[in-house]
């Protein structure tokens, strides 16, 4: 299934819905996508990202491989919708990184790798908005990846069965294309991240694991259009704005 979260139109009571084309069906009701209010298609409590898990992106950056998965925080509060802008200051270098996104569906600890791909509810987007002023000084990295709309998620939760693997993925900025991968230049797998995490905190239903971005990233500047286009998943958009 494909799966949104929805502002009723008419009662204004977050919903959740199944989009079948160009409408999402509700207990209330089927509506146009284009007449309700798209939210996040989940809410985390937490929001764990995965740096340097690309080869193309550690030569970028100049940065040596990890022999284990490189893990980071974004606070829920980051999280903005699709269609939302993301907001940045003109004093700063802001720079998107287009990812693939896992939703765990249970609590879970101490998960086997064999066994992870069984705690998956669905794939996302997640544009990992990154501070790059704030990320060159700072050691952990959370004025850099935890200001406010940093981490635009969706557009929908899609669940494994609807997704074909590995995912391919494509961020533009302006309709030109910065990034382009797919999930199997993965350095640690979907089922390393899960058991790896899982070893030494509990995952939530609805929390999100970001799996890292690829080559191409650059900055942006206010009036850009940020488009992460996810196959099998959907397009993630958002303005930027000061």
């Amino acid at each position: 299934m494909k799966l949104a979260r929805i502002k009723d139109p008419e009662s204004e009571k977050i919903i959740r819905g199944t989009v079948k084309a160009d409408s999402v069906e509700t207990e209330s009701g089927r509506f146009g996508l284009s007449k309700v209010e798209l939210l996040t298609p989940v809410t985390p409590s937490k929001i764990i990202c995965v740096g340097l898990n690309y080869k193309d992106h550690i030569s970028e950056t100049g940065a040596e491989a990890p022999e284990d998965p490189s893990f980071f925080f974004k606070p829920p509060s980051a999280t903005v919708a699709p269609g939302n802008p993301i907001k940045i200051t003109e004093d700063k270098r802001y720079d998107p990184e287009g990812e693939v996104a896992v939703v765990i569906e249970k609590k879970c600890r101490n998960v086997k790798i064999a066994d992870a791909l069984d705690y998956i509810w669905g794939y996302t987007g997640l544009n990992d908005v990154t501070n790059r002023d704030a990320q060159d000084w700072e050691q952990n990295w959370v004025r850099a990846k935890g200001f406010d709309t940093a981490a635009p998620l969706g557009p929908f939760l899609v669940t494994p069965h609807e997704v074909e693997l590995p995912i391919s993925f494509e961020l533009e900025v302006n309709g030109s294309t910065r990034q382009s991968s797919d999930t199997s230049n993965l350095i640690f797998g979907l089922p390393e991240l899960i058991s790896e995490l899982s070893s030494f905190m509990t995952l939530e239903r609805g929390d999100v694991i970001s799996t890292g971005t690829p080559r191409g990233v650059a900055p942006i500047e206010r009036g850009d259009k940020v488009k992460l286009k996810l196959n099998g998943i959907g397009n993630l958009e958002n303005p930027v704005q000061y």
